[in-house]
């Protein structure tokens, strides 16, 4: 009878929460190896007689390494800097497209907004040669300031797309009565529709600040110079050379650049529940 009720008890427990945990284990081991790879000295990166899946001797030397031997620092504020200019623009943008898409209505509105989407699944490996000729011509070739520029290509037509949803979504009503109440089309969207639209731009703009943040492609090819360098293309260029890889290094500057993305998320996630909980419309 003991045995039964344990049994009971443990099924009751555990199954529930077995494929959550499965879930969270895929999810977190990779960022667990990375931090116990960025506390090991290189001895004990290759020292098999030990447990590797745990830390024997933790040591800061790596991070050390990152601000002491490279610019570790300079990288980050540029990829910072980067990141916030392009979530802007491409925010700024997307919201008048998505705004213009959804709540208008004119001859090829449909069309547009396919096409605009269309242009997001362009391959980015097409257009290399055609935007180095455009950042050529604005003298923008080898600076860091020709991601501020590229970058809005690939984010602002995912932005106006999922934007476009999001505000057919948010009922016209409210808008229409601000109109009749004296406000310009312009006035009642930005007092009554962009409020109820928060949780919407949170979304892209997590997701405009991320793919900024982690982009690495455009940023090797289109930026040159030690001072211009971005995060992922510092360490790529700098701790990963040929057939070495400086491990520890390059996990503990992988480390600090999640931290960026995590407080984005953690903090942005929080508003974005509380737009979706409180609704469009309060009575």
């Amino acid at each position: 009878m003991r045995q039964s009720a344990l049994r009971r008890f443990l099924n009751a427990l555990f199954l529930p929460y077995l494929p959550l945990l499965i879930v969270l284990f895929v999810l977190l081991f990779p960022f667990y190896w990375m931090v116990l790879t960025s506390l090991k000295d290189l001895k004990e990166l290759f020292d098999y007689t030990h447990n590797p899946l745990w830390v024997h001797a933790p040591s800061l030397d790596n991070y050390r390494f990152l601000f002491e031997k490279v610019t570790f620092g300079s990288w980050a504020i540029n990829s910072l800097w980067v990141s916030a200019v392009t979530t802007v623009i491409s925010l700024v943008l997307s919201v008048a497209g998505g705004y213009t898409l959804a709540r208008l209505r004119f001859r090829g509105v449909t069309t547009i907004g396919l096409l605009i989407f269309i242009t997001y699944l362009v391959p980015r490996t097409v257009m290399f040669i055609p935007l180095a000729q455009v950042l050529a011509q604005i003298g923008l070739l080898g600076k860091i300031g020709a991601l501020t520029v590229v970058y809005p290509t690939f984010l602002i037509p995912f932005c106006t797309w999922l934007l476009t949803g999001y505000f057919r979504t948010i009922p016209i009503e409210p808008e229409e009565c601000a109109m009749i109440d004296g406000c310009s089309r312009i006035g009642a969207a930005i007092r009554i529709t962009l409020p109820m639209a928060v949780p919407g731009i949170l979304t892209a703009g997590i997701f405009a600040f991320t793919l900024s943040w982690n982009e690495l492609l455009y940023a090797l090819v289109y930026v040159s110079g030690e001072g211009n360098k971005t995060l992922p293309v510092g360490l790529i260029s700098n701790l990963a050379q040929r057939d070495f890889f400086n491990w520890g290094p390059l996990m503990a500057g992988a480390t600090l650049g999640s931290i960026p993305v995590m407080l984005v998320y953690f903090y942005f996630m929080d508003h974005y529940v509380t737009g979706l909980t409180s609704g469009a419309v309060k009575g």
